[in-house]
C-alpha cells in the first residue's frame, strides 16, 4: 500500500499507451489488446468496444437445444444406444415382436430422464432470472435511477447500498466512511465470514453525491478479464494523472458490502467477464469406479447375446429344410433362398427377441437409489452432524456413493483438518530468549510414549486467557519485559505483533469488546497477544493504524500513538512473508517483516550468526512440540534510501504487464539486512476423535497419507498424537536438511543444488525401498512409515524416480510429506490414483486443497476455519474429520454393498427371462417365434419387478451401523471388491440359468397332459403365461431371500409386485380390439385359473427354482463365509453385555492359563447353536484374531483356507 499523497504521478507514454494493431510475424496471429480502456459514466465512448452485457445463464439447456442436447446427454450411456438400435430392428419386418416392447421402456426411462433434466435446468432459470431482474442505482442526469442488473453497461456510475451485493466488477471510488474505505464480504467467493477491507484512491474520495459524481471523467486501463480473485492491474487517468489500481480498489461480483452506507464505483467487467463468473466452471466430472466396471458387464452381457443369436442363426439354417413343404415355402420367399441369408436374417430377429437381456431400467434405477442414499441418509445422519457449528454432512453428488466403500489411500491436509485451527499464541523467541510455560498436546502425547509422567505447571496468578491467547510467562506479562535483558528487542516484537497485519478491529475500542476480523487464525493470535501484552491494536485506516501502548516510557503509562502505513508488501505462496514500511510519530522508518524462518534467515545483516543459532534451536524445539512457528525481523530505513527505492514501488505498482512479478523484485531490494527480533510460536491443538478415528480406519486396511506445509518436526509429532505413526515403526526419512546438501546451498550454485539433492533423493528412495522390501518378505517386520519434505519430493516426482518412490510409498503404512505445495499434494494424489490404481480419497479444508481434492477418485470438504472454498470443490462435505468413520465404515460400505447386489440382481432377472426364451426357441426350429406377449416382455423390467430392487438399493444392511463400527476390518471387502468379482457374476448367472431351466422345462413338460375346464389342452399362449407368473413370483422372493434386513417395505414392494402382474393380466386377458395383437392371450388367465394344475404348479415351481439358491446360500456361509456373515453369527443372539467381568478374571491368571481363556471365550463356546455350527471352518480363528489372541488352525481349516484363493487370509496380530 502506498500513501495517497505519494500516488499522483505524472502520465508518461509508458503509462498511457493507446491500443495498437499486432503486426502479423511468421505464424503469430493477431493478438487483442493485452488490455482494456474504459470509459467512465461514458456510454457513448464505450459502444464501440461492445463489451459484454450484465445478463447471466446458468442453464444447460434453452427452448431450441433441450431436446438435442438432453438426447445427446442420454444417448452418452452405451445401454440407451443398445436400445435406440433394437427399437429401430423392431419396426422392421424380420422383427418377431412388436415396436411397443422395446420403444415403450426406452420412451419412459428417456422420459423420465428429461424431465429430471427440464426439472434441474429450470431450478437454474428461475434462479438467474432472479439475480437479474435484481435492481441497482446509476448516474443518469445527475440523479440516481434504479435499473435491473442485466441492463448495467462497463462504465456506468453505481451507488451501492449498505448489505447489498455487488452486482459486476466495479473499481471503488468514494464511500460514506471516513478516509474512503469500505467492508467487504467475501462469503459467495471463497466462504470467508470475516470482512475484507476495500480502499478508494485519494483522488477519487469526492465522487459521492450524484452532482459531483455526474462531473467523473476516468479512463481505467486494466487487464483484461480473467479468473484471478486475488490479483488486478490497473490505472486509472484522470485529469491527466495516471494513478495505479491494486485489488484494494476492485470490488468483485458476488460479494457484499457491510458496515458502510453506500459506495459510488465504476463497473469495469460485466456478466460472464466478471471474476466471479470466469471462476464458475464445474469440477471435474467422477464416474465411480464400480460404474466403468458395469460397462463391463454390459459390455460381456452384450456378447452373451450375441452368442446366443448366433447359436439361433447356425441352428435356423441347419433345421429349415426346403423339403419341409408344411412351412409353406416358395421359390420367391426370402428363407428359400440359401442358409447363410437364412442365418443372417434370423440372427437380426433374435437379437430383437432377446433384448431384455440388457436392463434398461438399471440406469435409472441406480441413479434414484444413489439420490435417496445421499439425500435421505447421508445429509440427515445425526451421527456426523457437528452441534457446535450447527454443520450437517452434505453429499454434493451421488454418483460417488459407492466409491465410499472402497477406499484404500486418504490424503489428508494436517492444518484445520486433523487439528481444529483454533490458534493459540503459545510461546516465542526475542533476542535469543525463550518465553512460554506450558506442555502441548503433542509434548502429553511425547511422554506418553516414552513412559514419562507429565507434570503440569502451575499458571501463574496474572496469567490471561482468551480465544487465541494462551500464553503464561511473568517475566513479559504486565510490563514485567521493561527488566528483561533486551527490552527493547521486546518492545519491537510487540510493535511488529501490532503493525504487521491486516487485521480489521471491530465493535468498542476497548481491549475486551473488541473484535478482529482476521484473513486467517494465525493472524488473529498474534493482535491478540499483542494486545496482551499491552500494544493494544484498536483503529485502523487505509494509511494510518492506531496502537494504545502500555509501560513503554514508564510503568502503567498509556499512550495512543498513530503509525503512518506507506507501504505493504503483501504475503503470498511464493514470498512466504509479509511487511510493511511505517512512519512513527518521530519520524522513525521502520521495516517489518514477519515469515517462514527459512526465508528470514536468508535476509539477516552480517553479525548476526548467535542469535539466529539460538533462535533455531528454539524453533526446532518448538517444532518438536508440534507449535506453527514465524519469525520477525525489523530494519531501520533513512529517508534517502526509502524515497530512491518508494519511486521503483509505484512504478512497478502502476505496471499493466507482470505486476506480481515486478513487485515481488522490488520487495527484494529493500527486504534484506534485517535485524532478528525472534520468534513466536502457536498451538494448534488436535480435532476431538482424530486419533480414535485414524487408528480404526488404519484396521479397516486404509492407508493415511498426511500432506501438509508445516515443518518437518511439527508434522512427525502431529503424526504421533493422530496414532498415525507410533515407535514400533521403522521410519524412513527422506529430508533436504543434509550436510552434503547444506553445503551445496552455501556455495550457491543452483544447478549444482538440483544436481546433488536428486542424486541424494535417489539413493536415499533406493536405500529405503530394498530395507522396506527386506522387512516385507520377513514374517513379523515391523510396519513401515516413510516422511519426506516437499524440497525432495519435487525431485523425488521427477519421472525417473516416480515409479521408485511409488513402490516404496505402497509399502508404508503411512507417509507424511513436510513443507509440500498445493501443486505437490495433487500431483502425490494422482500418483497412487493413477500409477498404483488404487481408490483414493483427499480431505482438506481450505483453498490450498482444492486441488488435492480433486485430483482424487473422492474429496472430501471440511467445513472449517478457512472458508467454504475446499467444500465447494468438494463431492462430500462434513464439519469434523472423526465423521469419516461413519462416511466410510457405513454409508461408503452399505452403498457398496447395496450397489452390488443391485447390479447382480438386474443381471440375474433379466438373464432369467430371456434364457426361458432361448429355451423356447430350440423347440419352435430357432424359427424367432416369441415365448411371451409383447406387452409382457415391456412390461418386466418397468413394473413387475422394479419397486422391491430399489428397496433393497435403499434399506439392504448385513451389520448395524455400530458393528461396522466395532469390526472395521469388515471395510476390507469393499476394498478388495469382494461382493462385484467375475466370480459372483458366474454364480448369478449359473442361478439364472438354472431357474429358467426350472421354470421353463417343469412348466413346458408337465403341460402336456394338462387340461383345462372345457377339456382342452394348454396351448402356446397359456404355457407362456403360466411361465411368466411363475417367473414373476421366484424373481420377486429372491430378493427376500438375498436380503440381510427385511423391512415391512420389502414386504409391500414384493407383494405388490405379484398382485400389479395379476391384476394386469386379468384386466389384460379380458379385453380384446380388433387393431392389437392380444388376441393370443384373451381370457388365458381366466382358463389358468380355473384348473388345479395353475395352482399347484405356482406352490411347487417358484419353491423348486429358489431350493438352489438357499442351498447354495447355507452352504457358502457354513463353509465359506464373508466376514460379515461371521459377525452377524456373533450377535445373532448375543447381549451387548460388559467384559469387565473377563478382564479382572484375565489380570489374575498366568499367560498360558490367560490363552486358554481367551480362545475358551470365543463366540463358538459363548454362542448357542442355531443351526449354523459355530465350530464350521475358519470362525475360532477369524474369531481370534479380532480379539489378538493367537489360536492354531485345525488342519481341516488350513487345508480349507488352501483351497480358497479368492479371499485372503485373515492377518494375525501377534
Amino acid at each position: 500500500m502506498v500513501r495517497s499523497g505519494n500516488l499522483s504521478v505524472d502520465s508518461s507514454a509508458s503509462h498511457r499507451r493507446t491500443p495498437s494493431r499486432t503486426v502479423t510475424l511468421g505464424h503469430i496471429q493477431p493478438q487483442a489488446p493485452s488490455y482494456r480502456t474504459v470509459y467512465c459514466n461514458d456510454r457513448d465512448s464505450n459502444m464501440p468496444v461492445r463489451f459484454k452485457g450484465n445478463s447471466i445463464s446458468t442453464t444447460k439447456y434453452n427452448v431450441f437445444t433441450f431436446l438435442p442436447k438432453g438426447l445427446f446427454e442420454q444417448f452418452r450411456r452405451i445401454a440407451n444406444i443398445y436400445f435406440l438400435g433394437i427399437s429401430c430392428l423392431s419396426m422392421t419386418p424380420i422383427s418377431p415382436v412388436s415396436p411397443i416392447t422395446n420403444v415403450a421402456p426406452l420412451s419412459m426411462v428417456l422420459l423420465v430422464s428429461l424431465i429430471k433434466e427440464a426439472f434441474e435446468d429450470w431450478k437454474r432459470f428461475q434462479n438467474d432470472m432472479s439475480i437479474n431482474n435484481t435492481t441497482v442505482e446509476i448516474l443518469q442526469d445527475q440523479q440516481w435511477l434504479p435499473i435491473p442488473w442485466r441492463k448495467l453497461q462497463v462504465g456506468d456510475i453505481v451507488k451501492i447500498k449498505q448489505d447489498a451485493f455487488f452486482p459486476a466488477d466495479i473499481l471503488f471510488l468514494s464511500s460514506t466512511n471516513p478516509d474512503g474505505i469500505c467492508y467487504v464480504e467475501t462469503a459467495n467467493l471463497d466462504g470467508e465470514t470475516n470482512l475484507k477491507i476495500r480502499k478508494a484512491l485519494e483522488r477519487t474520495w469526492d465522487y459521492l453525491v450524484p452532482e459531483k459524481a455526474s462531473e467523473f471523467r476516468g479512463e481505467i486501463q486494466c487487464e483484461q478479464p480473467n479468473n484471478s480473485l486475488y490479483t488486478f492491474t490497473g490505472n486509472l487517468v484522470i485529469q491527466k494523472q495516471t494513478l495505479p489500481l491494486s485489488p484494494d480498489q476492485l470490488l468483485l461480483r458476488g460479494c457484499s458490502l457491510r458496515n458502510t452506507e453506500y459506495i459510488v464505483g465504476a463497473v469495469v467487467f460485466t456478466g460472464h467477464e466478471t471474476k466471479v463468473m470466469m471462476n464458475a466452471m464445474n469440477a471435474p466430472s467422477k464416474r465411480s469406479t464400480l460404474e466403468k466396471k458395469l460397462d463391463k458387464l454390459i459390455i460381456t452381457i452384450f456378447c452373451v447375446l450375441i452368442t446366443m443369436c448366433l447359436i439361433g442363426a447356425i441352428g435356423c439354417s441347419i433345421v429349415t429344410d426346403r423339403e419341409d413343404l408344411y412351412l409353406g415355402l416358395q421359390k420367391s420367399d426370402w428363407e428359400y433362398r440359401n442358409r447363410l441369408a437364412i442365418g443372417f436374417f434370423t440372427f437380426f430377429t433374435l437379437i430383437t427377441l432377446f433384448s431384455s437381456i440388457i436392463p434398461i431400467s438399471l440406469y435409472v434405477s441406480i441413479e434414484m437409489i444413489k439420490f435417496i442414499q445421499s439425500t435421505q441418509f447421508i445429509n440427515r445422519d445425526l451421527n456426523m452432524y457437528h452441534v457446535e457449528t450447527n454443520t450437517p454432512a452434505s453429499a454434493r453428488t451421488s454418483n460417488l456413493n459407492e466409491e465410499l466403500g472402497q477406499v484404500e489411500y486418504i490424503f489428508s491436509d494436517k492444518t484445520g483438518t486433523l487439528t481444529r485451527n483454533l490458534m493459540e499464541f503459545f510461546k516465542c523467541s526475542i533476542g535469543g530468549i525463550s518465553y512460554g510455560c506450558g506442555v502441548t498436546e503433542i509434548e502429553r502425547g511425547i511422554a506418553q510414549r516414552n513412559g514419562l509422567k507429565v507434570h503440569e505447571e502451575e499458571r501463574s496468578t496474572g496469567a490471561i486467557r482468551e480465544k487465541g491467547f494462551n500464553f503464561d510467562d511473568p517475566r513479559l506479562m504486565r510490563g514485567a519485559w521493561r527488566n528483561e535483558p533486551n527490552p527493547d528487542l521486546c518492545k519491537e516484537l510487540f510493535r511488529c505483533l501490532a503493525i504487521c497485519h491486516t487485521v480489521l478491529p471491530e465493535g468498542d475500542e476497548s481491549p475486551e469488546k473488541i473484535v478482529y476480523q482476521a484473513a486467517s487464525p494465525d493472524e488473529a493470535a498474534l493482535v491478540t497477544a499483542a494486545k496482551n501484552f499491552g500494544f493494544f491494536f484498536y483503529r485502523r485506516t487505509p494509511t494510518t493504524v492506531y496502537v494504545r501502548e502500555s509501560h513503554v516510557e514508564k510503568m502503567g503509562k498509556i499512550q495512543d500513538v498513530a503509525y503512518e502505513i506507506l507501504n505493504v508488501l503483501e504475503f503470498n505462496s511464493t514470498r512466504k512473508r509479509q511487511s510493511v514500511v511505517c512512519r512513527y510519530p518521530d519520524g522513525r522508518l521502520v521495516l517489518y517483516c514477519k515469515g517462514a524462518d527459512n526465508v528470514i534467515f536468508e535476509r539477516l545483516a552480517d553479525g548476526m550468526d548467535d542469535v539466529r543459532k539460538v533462535t533455531r534451536e528454539h524453533l526446532e524445539h518448538f517444532g518438536s512440540s508440534g507449535l506453527r512457528t514465524l519469525c520477525l525481523a525489523y530494519r531501520d530505513l533513512d529517508p534517502e534510501t526509502y524515497n530512491s527505492w518508494n519511486e521503483k514501488f509505484i512504478q512497478a505498482k502502476s505496471a499493466l504487464r507482470d505486476r506480481e512479478k515486478k513487485l515481488d523484485e522490488v520487495a527484494e531490494l529493500i527486504e534484506k539486512d534485517l535485524t532478528l527480533i525472534g520468534s513466536t510460536a502457536i498451538e494448534d491443538k488436535l480435532q476431538e476423535g482424530v486419533p480414535n478415528c485414524i487408528e480404526t480406519l488404519s484396521r479397516a486396511g486404509i492407508k493415511i497419507w498426511v500432506l501438509t506445509g508445516d515443518k518437518m518436526e511439527t508434522a512427525i509429532n502431529i503424526a504421533y498424537a493422530c496414532n498415525l505413526i507410533n515407535n514400533d515403526m521403522k521410519q524412513f526419512i527422506i529430508s533436504s536438511e543434509t550436510d552434503a546438501i547444506r553445503e551445496a546451498e552455501e556455495r550457491g550454485d543452483q544447478v549444482e543444488i538440483a544436481r546433488v539433492i536428486k542424486e541424494e533423493v535417489k539413493k536415499e528412495l533406493r536405500k529405503s525401498l530394498e530395507e522396506a522390501q527386506l522387512y516385507m518378505h520377513t514374517v513379523a517386520g515391523p510396519k513401515l512409515a516413510l516422511v519426506i519434505d516437499g524440497k525432495c519430493l519435487m525431485y523425488a516426482l521427477d519421472p525417473s524416480l516416480r515409479v521408485t518412490l511409488l513402490s516404496l510409498s505402497l509399502n508404508c503404512t503411512s507417509v507424511v510429506c513436510c513443507r509440500v505445495s498445493p501443486l505437490q499434494k495433487a500431483q502425490v494424489t494422482s500418483l497412487v490414483r493413477k500409477g498404483a490404481k488404487k481408490i483414493t480419497l483427499s480431505i482438506g479444508d481450505g483453498a490450498n486443497d482444492v486441488s488435492m481434492i480433486q485430483a482424487a477418485h473422492v474429496g472430501i470438504g471440511i467445513s472449517g476455519m478457512e472458508g467454504m472454498q475446499a467444500v465447494m470443490a468438494s463431492d462430500f462435505a462434513i464439519a469434523q474429520f472423526r465423521f469419516l468413520t461413519d462416511l466410510l465404515l457405513v454409508h461408503g460400505r452399505w452403498s457398496y454393498l447395496r450397489i452390488c447386489k443391485v447390479v447382480m440382481y438386474f443381471f440375474y432377472k433379466n438373464l432369467t427371462f430371456t434364457l426361458t426364451q432361448f429355451w423356447f426357441t430350440f423347440r419352435t426350429g430357432f424359427s424367432g417365434q416369441r415365448f411371451y406377449d409383447d406387452w409382457f416382455q415391456s412390461l418386466y423390467n418397468v413394473f413387475f419387478t422394479a419397486l422391491p430392487v430399489i428397496v433393497l438399493g435403499l434399506f439392504e444392511k448385513d451389520v448395524s451401523a455400530s458393528l461396522s463400527k466395532r469390526y472395521p476390518e469388515l471395510y476390507r471387502e469393499g476394498i478388495r471388491n469382494s461382493f462385484f468379482k467375475w466370480r459372483v457374476v458366474a454364480v448369478w448367472a449359473t442361478s439364472a440359468v438354472y431357474q429358467s431351466l426350472v421354470c421353463y422345462l417343469f412348466v413346458t413338460t408337465s403341460s402336456f397332459g394338462a387340461i383345462n375346464s372345457s377339456g382342452k389342452i394348454f396351448g402356446l399362449w397359456d404355457v407362456s403365461t403360466l411361465v411368466f407368473t411363475c417367473l414373476v413370483i421366484a424373481v420377486n422372493v429372491r430378493i427376500l431371500l438375498m436380503s440381510n434386513s427385511i423391512t415391512r417395505w420389502h414386504y409391500i414392494t414384493v407383494g405388490g409386485s405379484i398382485l400389479a402382474w395379476l391384476v394386469f393380466a386379468f384386466i389384460y386377458c379380458g379385453i380384446t380390439t380388433s387393431r392389437d395383437r392380444n388376441e393370443n392371450v384373451y381370457f388365458v388367465i381366466y382358463v389358468l385359473m380355473s384348473t388345479f394344475y395353475f395352482y399347484f404348479t405356482l406352490l411347487l415351481v417358484p419353491v423348486v427354482s429358489l431350493l438352489g439358491d438357499f442351498i447354495f446360500q447355507g452352504v457358502e456361509r457354513w463353509f465359506f463365509p464373508y466376514d460379515y456373515q461371521i459377525v452377524q453369527e456373533i450377535h445373532r443372539h448375543e447381549s451387548d453385555a460388559s467384559k469387565a467381568d473377563h478382564l479382572e478374571i484375565e489380570n489374575e491368571l498366568t499367560p498360558q492359563e490367560a490363552r486358554s481363556y481367551a480362545i475358551s471365550q470365543l463366540p463358538r463356546e459363548l454362542s448357542k447353536h442355531t443351526g449354523f455350527a459355530f465350530d464350521s471352518p475358519g470362525y475360532e480363528s477369524f474369531f481370534a484374531s479380532q480379539l489378538g489372541v493367537y489360536a492354531p488352525q485345525k488342519a481341516w481349516d488350513v487345508a480349507r483356507r488352501a483351497s480358497m484363493r479368492s479371499r485372503p487370509k485373515v492377518p494375525k496380530k501377534k
